[in-house]
């Protein structure tokens, strides 16, 4: 995959949606020309709103924002901040668990669907996203065409990340909402392997994180550490991509691989991507992220010639 000095910066549209009485926001960028090949959701984890992750513009890095290198590609790409986190509201006394993310998937699908010519979505998840994807994969699995997840956590074995956090499990449940600050941003990409990310793009993330939000719901947090395993696999039948950061700590490659047995669809696929940390799409090695996720959704149709 090529990457070049033309790489651009693409307009982006702000929409709403509502959830019962509850406003969601989505931003979607649009491919500029014809139909696109498909339309990307993209899902948000834990402690970060949409836009931060997914479109962030870093002076110097060549399509930082993975909606603008999408786009480029041809896609259309979309975002929405799940309840609790950044434009969307805030005001209920709920800690936006993953159940309740994927109530706000279906809808800002929902949404996607009234408005523009999608049928069916090609689904990527972050983190705690990955698993609010699949819950929404596992419920509406007509609309979903292919589902990448990626830093995602099964059964929680083997993860160093949710043993360290279970030490403040009690804390989580006692608080619908939990402080961040730049310190803490820095220490996503900190606790597994320092160096898998360039300082001037962590305090980038960091701007666009705090200029949001100073503190995150709970409730993935405590989901994680005491209620796993929230998905099943046999429940998503679509084709599906496991991405594991080499460094990531959420997640045991063992876990995953249990995981990624039980997926029923035989266009499945798990990849180990190489000085990948956390927070994929800010490594270093960000466009090497890409172009696996790249490659997974336009892979061509299987042919079948009989039994």
């Amino acid at each position: 995959m090529a990457v070049t000095d033309d790489a651009r910066t693409y307009e982006g549209t702000e929409h709403w949606t509502k959830k019962g009485d509850v406003n969601l926001f989505l931003w979607n960028k649009k491919t500029p020309g014809g139909a696109p090949k498909g339309t990307i959701l993209f899902v948000h984890g834990s402690s970060m709103a949409s836009q931060p992750t997914f479109d962030l513009q870093v002076a110097g890095r060549p399509f930082s924002s993975a909606m603008d290198y999408f786009v480029s590609q041809g896609y259309d790409a979309w975002c929405v901040d799940m309840e609790g986190y950044g434009r969307s509201d805030k005001h209920r006394e709920i800690t936006s668990n993953i159940a309740d993310g994927a109530d706000d998937l279906a809808a800002a699908t929902d949404y996607i669907m009234q408005t523009t010519d999608a049928k069916e979505f090609l689904v990527y998840g972050i983190s705690s996203g990955a698993l609010r994807a699949a819950a929404f994969a596992e419920r509406h699995p007509e609309r979903v065409a292919k589902i990448a997840l990626d830093a995602y956590v099964w059964t929680g074995e083997g993860s160093p990340t949710l043993a360290d956090r279970k030490k403040k499990l009690e804390q989580f449940r006692a608080m619908k909402r939990r402080p961040i600050d730049r310190d803490f941003v820095f220490s996503i990409f900190n606790r597994d392997h320092p160096g898998t990310a360039e300082d001037k793009v962590i305090n980038a993330f960091a701007d666009a994180i705090l200029a949001l939000d100073d503190s995150m719901p709970t409730g993935t947090y405590v989901d994680m550490c005491s209620r796993l395993p929230l998905n099943d696999p046999d429940k998503l039948t679509m084709p599906t991509l496991i991405m594991r950061g080499e460094y990531d700590g959420i997640a045991s490659v063992d876990d995953l691989l249990k995981f990624f047995a039980r997926l029923p669809h035989p266009n499945k696929q798990f990849t180990v991507m190489e000085g990948i940390s956390h927070a994929s799409f800010q490594q270093k090695n960000y466009l090497k992220v890409y172009h696996i996720l790249q490659a997974f959704y336009e892979q061509p149709e299987a042919i079948y010639t009989g039994d």
